[in-house]
């Protein structure tokens, strides 16, 4: 994989269809020119190829961190795929996840794999409203753990109820970084080579007037 992985990134959710263009209504009750479903990534090629961009893109952003944490359930696949990526590039680190309900019997507890110690990376698809980083944030900390930052697929860097948008939230209140494989400036920039793509660009550079947030400096 070349270090322009965020294009190839691009490229792979397109080919897949993960990445859509039309009309799609969002949580938030906007029509979005665009979708990004990562629950379609459900055969064994697309996983292995969407975890060795998360390793990638883990790897470049140099963020010290321990082991892995994937939070139920889009996480549990995720995260045990991202750490095969990430010892294929020759970082072997632990892994868990949790179940949505703890158990009380066998091995007990919410907790699946390796102890939550040291500083804790989360690995989920996106953040929409951080319920899903608040929760293993909780977990994390309650286990005496550090949760040092979350990796996500695509950060649409679209506002939430204020200014921020739910990325930048997220990094606001915990004081961690978010990684992403690619972000809506790469899709943007992606769309500007790809002259077929035309009307896709504008749909997208509209809406993200009109909703879009600039990038962290």
């Amino acid at each position: 994989m070349s270090a322009n992985f965020r294009h190839e990134f691009i490229e792979f959710i397109l080919a897949r269809k993960v990445l859509r263009f039309g009309e799609f209504k969002t949580k938030a009750g906007r029509m979005s020119p665009y979708f990004f479903d990562a629950g379609l990534f459900y055969d064994g090629r697309s996983l292995k190829r969407l975890a060795q961009f998360y390793a990638k893109a883990i790897l470049a952003a140099g963020i010290e961190f321990d082991m892995l944490f994937g939070p139920a359930y889009k996480g549990i696949p995720l995260v045990a795929a991202v750490a095969i990526a990430l010892a294929d590039e020759g970082r072997n680190v632990r892994y868990s996840f949790n179940r949505k309900e703890e158990k009380d019997h066998g091995e007990g507890g919410s907790v699946i794999g390796a102890p939550l110690a040291g500083r804790v990376l989360i690995v989920d698809d996106v953040i929409s409203a951080g319920t899903s980083v608040r929760q293993s944030v909780n977990l994390i900390e309650a286990s005496r753990a550090i949760p040092c930052g979350v990796a996500i697929a695509l950060d649409r860097m679209e506002r939430g109820s204020g200014e921020l948008s739910a990325v930048q939230e997220v990094e606001e209140f915990y004081h961690m970084p978010v990684i992403s494989i690619a972000t809506l400036e790469d899709l943007v920039a992606y769309l500007q080579a790809e002259k077929e793509m035309a009307s896709n660009l504008t749909a997208v550079n509209k809406y993200r007037e009109r909703y879009g947030v600039a990038a962290n400096a």
